[in-house]
């Protein structure tokens, strides 16, 4: 059930079905007690700020009332069915309690317990499964087990099971954590932080990050969206809420929590090697436009300057100081980090030059401090020039505030005059992140000037500002229906059928149905077959064993390059007979430049995606790679060549000619076209080392495990 449906008169309206658990008509507070310090005492107080308008019900068979709400011994006691069900009851009881409130005519619960029970093993189900079920059933709505509940200032209620006596003002940021602790963070220590919504979702047991999100997204005060992150448990509804972001232009920030490579599942192809879980989250999120953070700083820097209502321009940041030494922090802090400064124009240089005291340069970031005399003026002026120059997407003036000191007052109200003639963002930026600010900072956001701490955190937060305008500002490719390849359902049956690597002669085949280009080659069986081989294909030629089961080839010295005539090839093919079997592959020599590899990552909830990194050999040493979400477009393509660490060794170094970039974007388009029709039927693809050059790329080898492989759990051998 996504959606209840109520028609009217004048027109049909959807409800969306977490509206009894988020904006109820009514709550029952189940468990509600006078003890101080418990979750029950701290749920009822959670009222009383709150300033909730609808009926409330305490249930507990100890009172007649708390704290002037109406108490009743049962649920089914109360004078109506109520919306919302909060719970806070121990797990002992917690299944019947459950039933009960549902059987009540309870439309939603909040469940704080952590619905585990001491001894429950695996075999017989366990408590939260049993919940789960009884609330899937009767299409109820859980907010948790194991959770802290959730603020909405906007209806408003909190369904929290930790006090908090002052008011939350009321904003437009939705902030979803799976960690409730972080939550608190963030919503209890910073009033810049506005919300509409904070919810601390727990185990999930049936309501997901997803759902709280597309909740959000349907709300017309929702202006960003920020997520504490460890995993996602409905990846198609994750999936729909970032394309309804994306829609709504209502920017996604997510802290990924266990961001550990998870890595041993791909423990057969270099490629996989090095790219875990974590990776393919920072590629799902590359595709959706999401805003990767690092840490609770970034997260809330970041979240307040993409809460206010002011998009980045096209351009680079421009920045106002009244310190040498802190411009000099700033510029090197943004170069780490990828943040270009506005090149400013003549007409803007000029206005410095005209304004600033002597000696100082009329450059961008400025120093407009010289004598100290009519400093607001001059950085009133300078401030005004820079916000109005074409190449400004965003202005900063840095200071490090303290409400101590009547010159930073001035800066505010600089900051205040400014902001009215702007329609780019201006935020304020402090370098350290100390909190004695506050008063400013409050006064300063309420004038539309977001006011960002730390000079990583903030500086970060304007890179995340410009990437996302960079997101929307991509021209959406042309929507078509993707033809599958005629050969795939060939392959499809051959890999289903296959529970072992295909041999090497087969990987080349299915590499050049999809359009890339291989080695001329041939399987020889015996030394005649190798020397008549090796007369047809032509010299330089590559010896390389093609016993079933070795992955690795040069890893036990199963690959002989450079064999110039029949009698080196006829050398090479006794040698590998004799150590490794009497199946070997001819191949052409490939030529190259640069050496790099592909690879295929089938993500079990997320679908497939397509690696691209430098190394060759060394490919687990250098771990220079980008992942990109199948199929690839080659725009997509493009980007991710671009972000390689080692990306310029394709311009050409050192006299070298520079590599076919088109050539290298096309083969990574067409493997996103192979994972996109046959990456739910491999387990693993390693094409490495591919060979680009001047005149094109090659692929010289690969590994490709076939999905069936191991669902029969065949080990394979190196």
């Amino acid at each position: 059930m996504d959606v209840m449906h109520i028609q009217t008169k004048e027109h049909s309206m959807q409800v969306h079905h977490l509206t009894p658990m988020l904006a109820p008509r009514s709550v029952a507070l189940i468990g509600a007690s006078r003890k101080r310090n418990t979750v029950g005492n701290d749920m009822i107080r959670n009222m009383i700020p709150s300033g909730y308008a609808g009926a409330v019900y305490a249930v507990n068979p100890s009172y007649e009332s708390i704290y002037g709400y109406p108490c009743f011994p049962h649920i089914s006691k109360l004078p109506e069915k109520v919306d919302l069900a909060v719970l806070s009851v121990p797990n002992r009881v917690l299944e019947s309690v459950v039933r009960e409130v549902i059987a009540a005519g309870a439309r939603a619960l909040v469940i704080f317990a952590s619905a585990e029970l001491e001894g429950e093993d695996a075999q017989s189900t366990y408590l939260r499964d049993r919940v789960a079920s009884i609330a899937r059933q009767a299409g109820v709505p859980i907010c948790g087990a194991n959770c802290m509940g959730f603020f909405n200032p906007v209806h408003p209620l909190r369904a929290f099971s930790a006090f908090h006596p002052e008011p939350i003002e009321v904003g437009g940021l939705t902030y979803i954590a799976q960690s409730g602790s972080l939550l608190q963070a963030l919503l209890f220590n910073d009033e810049r932080l506005k919300f509409n919504l904070a919810v601390s979702t727990g185990q999930e047991l049936v309501t997901t990050v997803a759902d709280y999100m597309d909740y959000a997204l349907d709300q017309p005060s929702t202006t960003a969206i920020a997520l504490v992150l460890e995993m996602v448990r409905d990846p198609a509804g994750f999936i729909r809420a970032l394309e309804k972001a994306h829609r709504r232009d209502i920017p996604v920030i997510v802290l990924k929590l266990g961001r550990t490579a998870a890595g041993a599942q791909f423990a057969l192809s270099h490629t996989g090697a090095i790219a875990g879980d974590a990776e393919v989250y920072e590629a799902l999120f590359r595709h959706y436009g999401v805003i990767s953070v690092r840490g609770l700083n970034e997260l809330a820097a970041t979240a307040i300057l993409l809460s206010s209502p002011k998009r980045a321009a096209p351009g680079g940041l421009s920045a106002i100081l009244d310190s040498g030494g802190e411009r000099e922090l700033i510029v090197d802090v943004a170069s780490d980090h990828g943040v270009p400064f506005a090149k400013i124009n003549a007409v803007t240089t000029q206005v410095l030059a005209d304004t600033l005291d002597s000696g100082l340069q009329p450059v961008n970031p400025v120093d407009a401090w010289g004598t100290g005399k009519d400093f607001e003026l001059v950085f009133e002026k300078c401030l005004t020039a820079l916000m109005a120059d074409p190449d400004t997407a965003l202005g900063m003036f840095v200071a490090d505030l303290s409400e101590e000191l009547d010159l930073h007052a001035g800066y505010v109200d600089v900051c205040q005059a400014v902001v009215r003639s702007t329609d780019k963002p201006l935020v304020v930026m402090t370098n350290y992140s100390a909190w004695s600010h506050r008063k400013h900072a409050i006064r300063l956001s309420r004038s539309g000037i977001p006011v960002l701490d730390g000079t990583v955190s903030s500086l970060r937060a304007v890179r995340h500002a410009f990437d996302y305008r960079d997101f929307l500002a991509r021209k959406p490719q042309a929507p078509k229906a993707r033809q599958e390849n005629p050969r795939a359902a060939y392959w499809r049956e051959l890999l289903a059928q296959r529970h072992e690597a295909l041999l090497e002669d087969e990987g080349y085949a299915l590499l050049s149905d999809y359009g890339i280009r291989v080695p001329p080659h041939r399987v020889v069986h015996n030394r005649d077959e190798a020397r008549a081989a090796a007369r047809a294909l032509g010299f330089p030629l590559v010896a390389k064993t093609a016993t079933p089961g070795i992955l690795h080839k040069s890893d036990v010295g199963g690959v002989i390059l450079k064999l110039q005539d029949e009698d080196a090839v006829a050398k090479a093919y006794d040698d590998l007979a004799a150590r490794l079997g009497p199946r070997v592959l001819l191949c052409g020599m490939a030529e190259g430049q640069v050496e790099m590899a592909f690879g295929l990552v089938s993500d079990a909830m997320f679908g497939s995606f397509v690696m691209i990194a430098f190394g060759g050999l060394w490919i687990e040493i250098l771990k220079d790679s980008q992942l990109a979400m199948a199929p690839v477009d080659a725009d997509a393509a493009r980007r991710r060549i671009a972000e390689l660490k080692m990306a310029k060794v394709l311009d050409g170094v050192r006299g070298a000619p520079p590599c076919d970039m088109q050539a290298l974007v096309d083969t990574y388009v067409r493997l996103g076209e192979l994972a996109a029709d046959l990456g739910n039927c491999i387990a693993e693809m390693d094409v490495n080392p591919v060979l680009v050059g001047p005149h094109g790329v090659v692929a010289v080898d690969s590994l490709i495990v076939p999905a069936s492989s191991r669902a029969k759990g065949v080990p394979h051998g190196h």
